[in-house]
């Protein structure tokens, strides 16, 4: 059977959506093809007994409550997903707490760049004026990206705008967020306080690239952060209700065994069973590894591609336990929505702390109820723990040990926080579940069961990959969407390459009319 399509896109996680989403709207016969029964990659909940758990998001950025910069929300209304998403507004930015009592410290930081001003300055007396500094450098960065996301055609004279009109943007594009705090002379506590969110991220900030990490600050802090109130799933069912309404067609349980490929220019898809798909335009929500190992002949794939992706290194890997506690946040004394729980002060340590089961303390917690109570049951509470994994620790457990390790990591997290918060919460565990690096490859097929897709390094910053982009690098018809292309892995980060993949592909298909 051969199908024709305008485009197609392979998989129905964050990027692939909103690409789909926006092709539809803008009348381009799509397909939309996802392996998967169920939309969102990452982005989708589940449930066990009473509760129902988000799957992976711990606030998302890019709505905009505080400032009123909303660049998804742009997105999500321009595609016709806006008003089925229900957004509940976080008032809190973090508690941050350390485990070792040589490098003990408890800080609790609101969103709003003042109202985080001056809280760091209670903390550390005399930091406002280097704070403000950093968050304006922050804000200039912020405004060279909204510059670049504004290109709609870009051409080699632009380069001379960027240089000329950006240049704190270029300053530090190839810097790490540790040498350009050095570079402001920051002390040690606002360091510390600055760099809570590096989890996030995966990555030590002494090689986390400064504008990566600057950009997601600008998004919680100074813009805010919000939560879907239907968890993440409820975006993921509007932006695909959005792509069927404008047209889009969707198959699920359906598998991409191929991206065909002529004379160097990609033609379309051949599906696990056997049919194929001719489109102008191919958008991949998978990544680069996965596409171009599986999904295309060796012999198709450029030579820049393979050394493009050669030169990448899998960020950390993912492990989670979702807890449903059988007593209300109240009564527990769950005070804080997000918990930033490590080792120490020096992110390096416990990143290099992560490479080991027995070593590795760190985790992000979230208690959903302190967005919104009503997630759960009355009298009940949600908590859901993250961890990372540096290296490939899980590769190395037997399948025999699987099961056993899994449970006595997710015990040692357990310990962890009721430990560094005082608050006693394993005799009120009402349902309990826990996801290794191996279940995020099982069911996003993500490389080693990474949650950050390539490590977003000071040397591949996001400079390298939008001149890339821009550059025309790629390869004709063919387009990646989400967490491994231009602005590296994240909710927000995935929306908007989506987004810019969609018109980059809807351009390309208009000049080829032409």
């Amino acid at each position: 059977m051969i199908k024709n399509y305008d485009a197609v896109v392979i998989g129905a996680g964050n990027g692939g959506l909103v690409a789909a989403a926006r092709l539809a709207k803008e009348g381009k016969k799509t397909l939309l093809v996802e392996r998967h029964n169920l939309p969102g990659g990452f982005a989708t909940s589940f449930v066990r007994g009473r509760f129902e758990f988000e799957a992976s998001l711990h606030e998302l950025c890019g709505i905009g409550p505080i400032t009123g910069k909303s660049p998804l929300q742009n997105i999500f209304e321009e595609v016709g997903a806006a008003d089925k998403i229900e957004w509940v507004s976080l008032e809190e930015a973090y508690r941050l707490i350390t485990i070792d009592e040589n490098d003990k410290c408890d800080f609790t930081m609101p969103l709003g760049k003042e109202a985080f001003i001056n809280k760091l300055e209670e903390y550390d007396p005399g930091s406002s004026k280097v704070v403000r500094k950093i968050f304006d450098l922050i804000e200039s960065v912020e405004k060279t990206l909204d510059f670049v996301d504004a290109i709609e055609d870009f051409k080699p004279s632009m380069i001379k705008e960027i240089f000329s009109e950006h240049t704190e943007f270029l300053k530090i594009a190839n810097y790490s967020v540790d040498e350009v705090l050095d570079k402001f002379g920051v002390s040690k506590t606002t360091r510390d306080i600055l760099n809570g969110y590096w989890c996030y991220l995966g990555q030590p900030t002494d090689e986390l690239n400064a504008i990566h990490y600057f950009t997601m600050l600008h998004a919680y802090i100074i813009d805010g952060a919000v939560i879907p109130r239907g968890r993440s799933h409820q975006i993921s069912t509007a932006l695909l209700e959005a792509f069927t309404e404008n047209g889009g067609e969707a198959w699920f349980n359906t598998s991409v065994s191929k991206i065909t490929v002529k004379d160097g220019v990609a033609t379309g898809v051949i599906l696990d069973d056997g049919t194929q798909i001719n489109a102008k335009a191919i958008i991949c929500n998978a990544s680069p590894y996965n596409a171009f190992t599986k999904l295309m002949d060796e012999k198709d794939v450029p030579e820049k591609f393979k050394k493009e992706t050669n030169a990448r290194t899998l960020s950390s890997k993912g492990f989670a336990v979702f807890i449903g506690l059988n007593r209300s946040a109240d009564e527990l004394g769950l005070n804080n929505h997000t918990y930033f729980i490590y080792p120490n002060n020096d992110n390096r340590k416990c990143y290099e702390l992560s490479r080991k089961l027995e070593t590795n303390d760190v985790q992000a917690t979230v208690c959903l109820n302190r967005a919104f109570d009503d997630c759960s049951p009355e009298g009940t509470s949600i908590l859901y723990m993250t961890s990372i994994f540096a290296g490939d620790e899980w590769s190395k457990i037997s399948a025999e040990d699987y099961y056993k390790t899994k449970t006595a990591f997710a015990e040692k997290m357990i310990d962890n926080f009721e430990k560094a918060t005082g608050i006693a919460i394993r005799d009120y565990i009402e349902e309990i579940e826990v996801a290794a690096p191996m279940t995020y490859a099982r069911y996003t097929d993500a490389p080693a069961g990474t949650i950050y897709g390539y490590e977003a390094s000071k040397e591949d910053g996001i400079v390298k990959r939008i001149v890339f982009d821009l550059l025309g690098k790629g390869m004709p018809g063919l387009w990646f969407a989400g967490g491994y292309s231009v602005r590296h892995m994240g909710y927000s980060p995935s929306y908007t390459t989506g987004n810019l993949a969609a018109q980059a592909a809807i351009l390309a298909m208009g000049k080829e009319a032409k």
